[in-house]
């Protein structure tokens, strides 16, 4: 049997949420995965009466449509949906079979507009943090409006397709065979796209919305604990984001929360917004902050945000975490998803076999290396200091790997490559000397920036972080901030948790004193 024991029994309780007929349309040859996939699906049909398995022919093989009976919703997934990519075909199965997307209703109804057909693949990585969101969006869309067709593409059963197309990143979006976006996208994101006029209707709406009493700027570990123990006081509570979950949609696994023996970053994005809606937090994701104003004379704080919307709030709590430092050097930004990545679990599959270089020496990057020596034919490690910093436990696994190499005292110097992507890097040691070193991907892993540059000259920073005080209170009386965005020594999503949650009652003493 292909699936454990285990996991049919999750998935006899998941498939309970099939309420009409719905029919895995397979397209099958005698290759590995193949059966692989036939033994899966054939598993998962026996589980309800209301799924049947059938063997068809498809240009994709090997490939699986899950489609409802007697009608035109479907999705398609090409090559075998395991590893991050399970609960999204999970969810499209119960999706297509009649369980509601979960959406806001003004999403829904733009979505439903759309009146043009077009034809979406995602190519993905099963390793993949950021390719979930995305997959799941379309095919989510794709089922509220059967116009939109899509397929998820595993880029390791279809290298050819990701050669011939040049993709070095994933997610990588194509909508009818040209490129669409790159990257993590959710549904408010990939809408704008398609629809430009949504915009504008989504801005009229949210500015035209009362004032919150906390209105929170961020939606990561630190914004929804504040969202839940803001909601908990019985305030009306907002959350403007980019997406929910923040930098740990990026981790690939998180072992170090109390209570819990381990959890995926994708998986820990969802608990954290179903944790928000249950306690009727208002979500606004695909929110890009501009300015924080102080407050006016009725005592509201303002924020803007990119696209010409303003929310408000009787307090205001930020929570914008952090994003990856970048080198700098030239061929930096124009390889990146080129053969510059910051995220190895998500791309490290697209360069099997392939020289890899990983810029940094603590512990992301050791282990960023040690992960990607598993798929590599090499890995250097660059360090600009004379030693590596990660913790003995992980310099003694690298050591041990006979296909890594570490040069220590190096300062990068470029990035250099061609159409194709990156060929090398180019370094320079102690003496001042240039060297070079070919490769044809580089992972970036030295650290983290505050993303608190919206805030110069509102809020007192340091090192470009938000400082706060003791109540996670900031320069500006009745604005709280909390988690990576702040000025506290360790970076951990335990620390953040902890931290929205004394920011948010930080907030509730600052209302009730006004």
């Amino acid at each position: 049997m292909f699936l454990d024991e285990s996991t049919i029994k999750q998935l006899q309780g998941l498939v309970t949420n099939v309420k009409v007929p719905i029919r895995f349309e397979a397209s099958l040859d005698d290759s590995k995965r193949s059966q692989q996939m036939r033994e899966m699906l054939t598993q998962v049909a026996e589980l309800s009466e209301l799924i049947e398995f059938t063997e068809v022919s498809h240009e994709r093989t090997p490939s699986f449509a899950i489609s409802r009976v007697d009608s035109d919703v479907s999705v398609r997934i090409a090559g075998l949906p395991m590893g991050e990519e399970f609960s999204s075909f999970v969810l499209a199965m119960v999706q297509v079979g009649g369980h509601p997307v979960r959406a806001d209703e003004d999403v829904i109804e733009a979505i439903k507009a759309i009146d043009e057909p077009h034809e979406f693949v995602t190519y993905m990585s099963l390793t993949c943090q950021n390719c979930p969101t995305v997959v799941q969006s379309l095919n989510s869309i794709s089922i509220i409006n059967p116009l939109i067709k899509h397929t998820a593409a595993e880029g390791g059963a279809y290298q050819e397709e990701v050669n011939a197309r040049g993709i070095k990143a994933v997610p990588a979006v194509f909508m009818d065979g040209e490129p669409f976006g790159q990257g993590r996208m959710g549904f408010q994101e990939i809408l704008s796209k398609l629809d430009t006029g949504s915009n504008a209707k989504r801005a009229e709406k949210l500015n035209a919305s009362e004032p919150f009493d906390v209105l929170i700027v961020g939606g990561g570990p630190a914004g929804a604990t504040a969202a839940v123990y803001s909601a908990r006081k019985g305030l009306r509570v907002g959350v403007a984001t980019e997406n929910v979950g923040g930098q740990v949609l990026d981790t690939a696994s998180i072992e170090n929360l109390t209570v819990i023996d381990k959890i995926g970053g994708t998986a820990l994005g969802g608990e954290l917004e179903q944790s928000m809606r249950s306690y009727g937090v208002e979500i606004m994701t695909g929110l890009h902050a501009q300015k924080l104003h102080d407050k006016d004379e009725s005592g509201l704080f303002a924020v803007d945000f990119e696209g010409g919307i303003t929310l408000r709030g009787k307090s205001t709590i930020i929570t914008t975490g952090a994003r990856f430092r970048t080198t700098g050097v030239p061929g930096e930004n124009e390889f990146r998803n080129n053969g510059v990545s910051f995220c190895p679990h998500c791309d490290g599959p697209l360069f099997k076999g392939k020289p890899l270089a990983v810029i940094g020496g603590g512990n992301s990057a050791i282990e960023a290396a040690i992960d990607l020596a598993g798929i590599a034919e090499h890995v250097t490690v660059i360090e600009l200091m004379p030693e590596l910093k990660a913790d003995d436990v992980l310099l003694k696994k690298l050591d041990s790997l006979k296909n890594t190499s570490v040069i220590t005292s190096a300062a990068l110097q470029s990035v250099e490559g061609d159409d194709s992507g990156v060929t090398g890097i180019t370094y320079k040691d102690a003496n001042e000397e240039l060297h070079s070193v070919a490769v044809n991907g580089i992972f970036v892993q030295i650290g983290l920036i505050p993303n608190a540059e919206w805030l110069d000259g509102t809020l007192e920073t340091m090192r470009g972080a938000i400082v706060v005080d003791d109540h996670n209170a900031t320069s500006m009386p009745g604005v709280f901030a909390a988690g990576d965005v702040t000025d506290i020594p360790y970076k951990q999503v335990v620390i953040s948790l902890g931290a929205g949650a004394n920011a948010s009652l930080g907030a509730f003493d600052y209302l009730i004193r006004q």
